[in-house]
């Protein structure tokens, strides 16, 4: 009876816990959940089912939050792009003032954490394979990597004032193809170079840009 009594209590303290969440905290849930399944499962793996049961919630609640798996899942991509956005800013501000420290640093957040996950590059690998065939998909990415290049070129335009607006764009479209592969090497594997290497290599490019 005691182990009842003791079951039946932790199952209140967890209703009531469920209760206290906001509705915020609900729709993150399902957000984190669906990345989860991404990166595990695939899009093919990536049901409402499958997502529920991660979140521990019920179907209804993701009906309740999103349109389907769809509109979920493209949610999560945006939530997604978010947060690199903002583990790339927070490590220019972190630089301090100089152009170059700031540009540089943009560059090599690309090779830490919370950037440098190979969890990550299997939830992009999935909203990659969607781009094609799914349009708000494609315009969500449009979006996430538009806004990359755009930091670039901001941050090229206070390093290299020389540089006139065409410039700024190739040399922001080159450095962010740069950066891409060596991040899609490294979360694949490790074995060939190392993050410290990788950073090196785009310092180098820098400075040849910067030249």
């Amino acid at each position: 009876m005691t182990g009842v009594r003791e079951k039946k209590a932790e199952g209140a303290r967890s209703r009531a816990r469920f209760v206290r969440e906001t509705p915020d905290v609900r729709r993150q849930a399902l957000i984190d959940a669906t990345a989860r399944c991404l990166a595990e499962k695939g899009v093919g793996g990536t049901s409402v089912r499958a997502i529920c049961a991660r979140a521990g919630v019920s179907s209804g609640l993701l009906t309740h939050y999103f349109d389907g798996v769809d509109a979920l899942i493209l949610a999560t991509y945006g939530e997604v792009g978010a947060k690199v956005s903002a583990a790339l800013d927070a490590a220019v501000e972190a630089a301090g003032d100089d152009p170059h420290d700031r540009l540089r640093a943009c560059l090599q957040a690309n090779f830490r954490p919370p950037v440098l996950d190979p969890d990550l590059l299997a939830t992009w690998i999935a909203f990659w394979s969607l781009v094609k065939s799914d349009p708000k998909i494609a315009a969500v990415h449009a979006q996430v990597y538009g806004g990359s290049r755009e930091q670039l070129e901001a941050l090229l335009r206070d390093a290299a004032p020389a540089l006139d607006p065409a410039q700024r764009r190739i040399a922001a479209i080159s450095l962010t193809a740069l950066v891409d592969g060596l991040w899609l090497e490294l979360c694949l594997d490790r074995s060939t170079f190392s993050p410290e290497e990788a950073q090196r290599m785009v310092e180098e490019a820098m400075q040849r840009l910067l030249g």
